[in-house]
């Protein structure tokens, strides 16, 4: 593998995973950057879109962090007017989240620039080897 001028350390799969995600990273707040959002708010816009009603324990363990952070992710976003809180269902102890209508406008602006992202993105790779990627990177995380 050792092909980046760092000697031994382009053999650390580690390390090259780290540097691709960077790279992610740096794109993706580059090209949002104009909606004031991370990618974990957009992800948790998204959530609370697809399943209105959603409680904070379900986002925390579908994007798999932890309640503290999932808790200061729901609290800025409510701040800027973008989630709402409600009761869900008959539990009144229950709390589930919803978008504003601020949100369902910021959301689909996000969408459109989540394509260009992703656009950016597969296009290092054929449709064949974005699949493969996708599996590969699966197994680390699922």
């Amino acid at each position: 593998m050792g092909d980046g001028g760092r000697g031994p350390l382009d053999d650390i799969l580690g390390l090259r995973i780290r540097l691709a995600h960077g790279a992610v990273q740096r794109h993706f707040a580059e090209h949002c950057a104009h909606l004031g959002l991370t990618q974990k708010q957009v992800s948790v816009l998204w959530l609370a879109h697809d399943a209105p009603g959603i409680a904070q324990t379900d986002l925390a363990r579908t994007l798999q962090m932890d309640r503290a952070t999932t808790m200061a992710i729901v609290h800025a976003l409510e701040k800027r007017g973008l989630l709402e809180r409600e009761r869900a269902g008959a539990d009144a102890r229950r709390i589930g989240f919803h978008l504003t209508q601020d949100g369902e406008q910021l959301l689909r602006a996000a969408k459109a620039a989540i394509d260009g992202h992703e656009a950016w993105l597969r296009a290092h790779f054929t449709a064949r080897e974005v699949q493969t990627l996708a599996r590969l990177l699966e197994r680390i995380y699922g």
